[in-house]
């Protein structure tokens, strides 16, 4: 049996729910039968949170470094010594500053290749900004730190994927910020991690418009006749499976996404609010595009229900097992390029 995957987690806003659904996750033994998660933060915090969620038999294993992780225990590696004041529900300087060390160095491992991957608790974009966090969130934070040109918001679930081509910008600015290299670029990572990341060999992939029904022929907008039509047109000369442009509303309305492996879609509501509909509690956040592995729930600090024991873990629990499923399919991949056999050989459909 080959080792068990490390698998990082940061704890986002200390005054969130991150840790509580953390928790209720790690509480669960059978996570160590696929895993060994190591946890970035300090005791004090998470036993702050296992009181609040009546959990007493979970033990945290201290480690300095991941090579000490225990396999069949939740490990906790400690980012600061001193106490810290935890505010459940509040927003301030304090839940922003600690989430920051824990990503910082959680993310330093993931860099340095002592963790196979990383899953985020959620932030609060605007309590971490600080001289060293100067990002819309995660996403852009991970693309510096890989160097990576260009990365895709990806949310993924069992019935639905939806990728962006703008991510946490001003909607004001959505229309001067596509151009038909984005659209392409983004079409051409959704395409590359619909392959090696979740094994689908030949993806079709949905475009959306921009405007109300698809501009109308121009009626109502001309960027699908001048922008994204054409990056259409390129990907498929490109032998990317892009159709569309498809009216967003109408799409998800009557079900036409369910004839697709994903869809792009052209800002961040427009792809986010019809998937948290369709698969709020399994919905996962993952980064494509980066050369290592990083996914999260798909909900944030959720500040209303932290610390009444209220938050569902199921989310998180998706964003675990789907860093576990993809670090594995990406290796298998590798595995069979190096051994020269071609991927077009494999008829299944891995999701």
């Amino acid at each position: 049996m080959s080792e068990k995957l490390k698998i990082g987690i940061s704890i986002g806003d200390v005054n969130g729910i991150g840790l509580e659904v953390i928790i209720k996750t790690l509480a669960d033994s059978r996570i160590f039968d696929y895993c060994t998660p190591i946890v970035y933060g300090h005791t004090k915090v998470a036993s702050f949170y296992r009181r609040t969620c009546n959990i007493h038999d979970l033990n945290f294993n201290i480690i300095t470094h991941p090579s000490e992780a225990s396999p069949k225990k939740a490990n906790i590696i400690h980012c600061w010594e001193e106490d810290v004041r935890i505010e459940p529900g509040i927003a301030n300087e304090t839940g922003g500053k600690y989430a920051f060390l824990s990503l910082e160095h959680a993310t330093n491992d993931l860099v340095a290749g002592e963790i196979d991957a990383l899953v985020t608790a959620p932030i609060n974009k605007d309590n971490i900004q600080n001289e060293n966090f100067s990002f819309p969130g995660h996403t852009e934070y991970l693309q510096q730190r890989n160097g990576a040109p260009e990365v895709l918001m990806f949310l993924v679930s069992d019935t639905l994927r939806v990728g962006v081509v703008t991510g946490h910008i001003p909607v004001a600015q959505v229309a001067e910020s596509i151009s038909p290299d984005k659209i392409l670029a983004k079409l051409k990572l959704m395409d590359a991690s619909l392959k090696q990341d979740f094994w689908i060999r030949k993806p079709k992939i949905a475009v959306l418009g921009l405007n109300p029904h698809a501009g109308d022929n121009g009626l109502i907008g001309n960027e699908e006749k001048d922008i994204i039509i054409p990056a259409i047109e390129e990907a498929r000369a490109n032998d990317l499976l892009a159709f569309g442009p498809y009216p967003a509303d109408g799409f998800f309305a009557n079900g036409a996404y369910m004839k697709f492996d994903a869809v792009l879609a052209m800002y961040h509501d427009q792809g986010l609010i019809p998937f948290k509909q369709i698969s709020f509690e399994s919905g996962v956040n993952f980064t494509a595009g980066l050369s290592f592995v990083r996914t999260s729930p798909d909900h944030g600090t959720a500040y209303d229900i932290a610390g009444k024991n209220k938050a569902s873990e199921v989310s998180f629990r998706e964003a675990l097992f789907s860093a576990i499923h993809i670090v594995k399919n990406r290796r298998e991949s590798i595995s069979l390029a190096e051994n020269t056999l071609p991927f077009s050989k494999f008829s299944r459909d891995r999701d």
